[in-house]
């Protein structure tokens, strides 16, 4: 059941300017350097984007498991089909069998490979996800459910910009069989 739900923490968002410094303008000795080419920004942005994606899909899908709650209005926010209906099955049957998510996942994502020119773009993303701190459990009492212990493993995901612009991750696996 837990296959397709990996959750976890929110990647930190980082924000820094200087308000009030004004950089030093230094004229003689500036080595010029060549702009980065277009294609690397791009691949830059679309690294962030998907990574972005990733870990909304994680902190979100965490949420609407832990609440049962199979059509949380934010998980269409970072997942599209077929992890979508996927997310929202898994969810439904553990609500049918009086179970929730509880705990914590932890992840470590790598971006794998970038391919823009394809339709649509891509980045493929691998995790070592820490599942032993998130547990399935009977909602009523939060005894662990038979079966529902959970792993340290390799997860990959596929995320796709959208014709909007939005990345969203539309595929995914649990390779509970190997550790990580």
């Amino acid at each position: 059941m837990s296959a397709y739900l990996v959750v976890g923490a929110v990647l930190a968002a980082v924000a820094g300017c200087g308000a009030g410094r004004e950089a030093p303008v230094e004229t003689v000795g500036v080595v010029d350097q060549p702009a980065p080419a277009s294609g690397e920004v791009d691949e830059r942005n679309a690294r962030r984007a998907a990574l972005a994606a990733y870990s909304g899909y994680l902190a979100v899908a965490q949420e609407a498991s832990g609440d049962s709650d199979p059509h949380h209005p934010e998980l269409t926010t970072y997942l599209a089909d077929p992890l979508l209906t996927r997310v929202r099955f898994t969810i439904r049957t553990a609500k049918e069998h009086g179970a929730i998510r509880i705990g914590t996942l932890r992840s470590d994502p790598v971006v794998t490979a970038v391919d823009l020119v394809s339709v649509p773009a891509i980045v493929e993303i691998q995790d070592c996800l820490d599942a032993t701190g998130w547990r399935l459990v009977y909602a009523e009492d939060e005894r662990v459910v038979p079966g529902g212990q959970s792993t340290r493993h390799l997860a990959t995901v596929t995320v796709a910009r959208y014709p909007d612009g939005r990345w969203l991750v539309n595929t995914g696996a649990a390779h509970e069989d190997q550790p990580c």
